[in-house]
């Protein structure tokens, strides 16, 4: 931690009362900064996931964003790792019977393993919200890719008629029976017409 011992050591000095209790008060308070530097941590990596589920929603998030996210990702479950022996540590010395640990204090183990349970809580929603961050990204650009295929499907059965009509009088030959009639054009678009019906 970067964060200077100072207010903790003055706030130990301001209450002689509980230091009463003996290094078990003192290792508490320890304990509890510690916990409490957890805070920061956890809201900084908050702001940043926020930032990216609002980002995913207004666009698509680039390579570099997506690394980010499997970058904040291993970053939450490196932190998940190191708070579970934190809260193993605060429960047995809240529960375990221990010579050096006053039953008075004990409480305020209860309080520093609370807080722990709830940090964990915290760095397991960022996960679950980054996984739905990427999830939502990966279906808006499935979705796109989707509307870019049909609106290609779309000019390619718009454009296929008149390459068919293109193609069949573009063709020199001397005896069409069609050219002979007196409907044979509208014949022919219509024969086009019903071909086109059937293939879409």
């Amino acid at each position: 931690s970067g964060r200077a011992h100072t207010d903790l050591m003055t706030h130990l000095e301001a209450s002689p009362g509980q230091l009463r209790h003996g290094v078990d008060y003192v290792l508490h308070a320890l304990l509890d900064f510690i916990v409490d530097g957890y805070v920061p941590i956890v809201e900084a990596i908050e702001e940043d996931v926020l930032n990216m589920e609002k980002h995913a929603l207004d666009a698509f998030l680039s390579r570099q964003e997506v690394t980010r996210i499997f970058n904040l990702r291993r970053e939450l479950m490196r932190f998940r790792r190191l708070l579970a022996p934190m809260e193993e540590v605060a429960s047995r010395l809240e529960h375990h019977d221990l010579p050096c640990i006053d039953n008075d204090v004990r409480a305020y183990f209860r309080d520093v393993r609370d807080h722990i349970q709830r940090t964990e809580i915290l760095v397991d929603g960022l996960r679950e919200v980054l996984t739905s961050v990427f999830e939502i990204s990966s279906l808006l650009e499935q979705q796109r890719q989707g509307v870019i295929t049909r609106q290609l499907a779309a000019w390619a059965a718009i454009l296929a008629v008149p390459t068919a009509v293109a193609g069949i009088y573009g063709m020199n030959f001397e005896h069409m029976p069609e050219l002979k009639w007196e409907y044979g054009y509208y014949g022919v678009l219509a024969a086009i017409v019903v071909i086109c019906g059937l293939l879409y």
